[in-house]
């Protein structure tokens, strides 16, 4: 999303061996909702963090004394104010409709293209479209211009590196772990051969999918 990748959904990569078989890119609106659809009735706001993150500036100006709870998802934050009177959710307008909820103000997002990647998952490789993105995660030994060796496989052959993170390791302090996107498939040639030639100065190394680009 616009705030980066969601930290639990890449946690749950580490654990599973469910691979990405597609990209779906979706604009994503909020919405401030309430029992009452008054704003001056609201004592508390709930929401997803990712949905607080991508509406900070303008809950600063409009609720700048009004405390955040973070919640599980935008959905349980609406349940949560439909019990309340004095609180408010970040959420959509489906939730509004779902739990009786009044608009206090729509579209509150900081950034009029606000835009959220979401994964389909599945148990196997996708196959080859012929525009094709292939996402992985690694670590890297700890080792003088070990960022630079591991970028020079691809650079060399000319894949385009789309996106590239960083999290810390929860097991290890001071170890990181890598989200890479590079364009092409796991069956072209010269992707797996950069991917091989990586292997070569990581630790580890997975493959989390090859599918088709988000059209």
């Amino acid at each position: 999303s616009t705030e980066g990748m969601v930290s639990h959904t890449l946690d749950m990569f580490m654990e599973s061996d469910l691979k990405i078989i597609a990209e779906v890119l979706l604009e994503v609106s909020h919405d401030l909702l309430s029992r009452t659809g008054r704003m001056a009735d609201i004592k508390k706001v709930y929401s997803h963090p990712q949905a607080h993150a991508q509406c900070r500036k303008w809950l600063e100006e409009n609720l700048p004394n009004v405390p955040v709870v973070d919640v599980a998802s935008t959905a349980l934050a609406a349940q949560i104010v439909s019990e309340d009177y004095n609180a408010a959710a970040i959420a959509s307008d489906s939730a509004a409709s779902l739990y009786e909820l009044k608009v206090v103000k729509k579209r509150i997002e900081d950034q009029v293209n606000n835009f959220t990647r979401f994964l389909v998952i599945g148990k196997q490789i996708a196959g080859k479209s012929g525009n094709d993105k292939t996402s992985l995660m690694f670590s890297v030994k700890d080792e003088p211009g070990i960022l630079y060796r591991m970028l020079d496989p691809f650079a060399r052959r000319g894949i385009n590196l789309s996106k590239i993170e960083s999290r810390p390791l929860k097991k290890k302090a001071w170890e990181y772990i890598f989200f890479l996107d590079l364009s092409g498939h796991l069956s072209d040639p010269e992707v797996a051969e950069a991917i091989d030639e990586l292997r070569n100065c990581c630790q580890f190394v997975k493959i989390l999918g090859s599918y088709s680009k988000n059209i």
